[in-house]
């Protein structure tokens, strides 16, 4: 069985509990996902499952990729995700993964691209505090300071935090709870924020027990 699926991030709001509080929550748009294509331990050397997320048209797809989608008998979809499972026992290329996968209370963990913030500085991509306000450091509010080291080793040590890319990477944020779970508008409601822009490709798998 899936422990997951692909959505996309639609935006954030906030919902009420029964006691008043409002409780800040990502709405996310998951599913259906079909499995397009299905890896066993015996042919790939381990068990996996691929699913599909949103429609694309045909023209927009090459020849490969038809042959791909028309093998497993499912219409052209956007992306393509692979997902490692314990078993593909019950699993076919004629199921489709939905919202039902998640129920109020679960905790799941959430994979995205987070928001590419271009060339940042030390301050912003660090946190670092930057130079002093006083007499004598005007010009050094946001700098770096001394980097490297006097007679040995004579050189700047690799992993120095420096300024640099910022954001663009992917990130996981684990341990969310599931608020809502709507699968007649295939909607999940997740508590806290969750990695990328709105209209981001999620990955959302369910949390392991520990």
């Amino acid at each position: 069985m899936s422990n997951g699926i692909l959505g996309k991030k639609i935006g954030m709001t906030q919902v009420f509990d029964e006691a008043g509080v409002a409780i800040p929550v990502t709405v996310v748009e998951a599913g259906p996902c079909p499995i397009v294509q299905i890896k066993t331990l015996t042919l790939d050397g381990y068990d996996a499952i691929q699913l599909g997320f949103g429609t694309r048209r045909e023209n927009k797809v090459n020849r490969p990729g038809m042959g791909h989608f028309e093998k497993a008998g499912v219409k052209p979809h956007r992306f393509l995700r692979e997902l490692r499972v314990d078993s593909t026992e019950g699993l076919s290329t004629d199921s489709t993964i939905d919202v039902g996968l998640f129920s109020p209370g679960d905790f799941v963990d959430v994979t995205g691209t987070s928001k590419g913030r271009g060339f940042a500085g030390m301050v912003k991509r660090w946190g670092f505090a930057g130079g002093r306000k006083s007499h004598g450091g005007e010009q050094d509010h946001r700098r770096p300071g001394s980097i490297g080291h006097s007679a040995w080793p004579s050189r700047v040590f690799k992993g120095k935090k420096m300024p640099g890319r910022l954001g663009g990477k992917q990130t996981t944020v684990q341990n969310l709870q599931v608020i809502q779970a709507d699968a007649e508008r295939n909607l999940l409601i997740i508590k806290g924020a969750v990695p990328g822009p709105p209209n981001g490709l999620l990955i959302i798998k369910k949390a392991i027990k520990k």
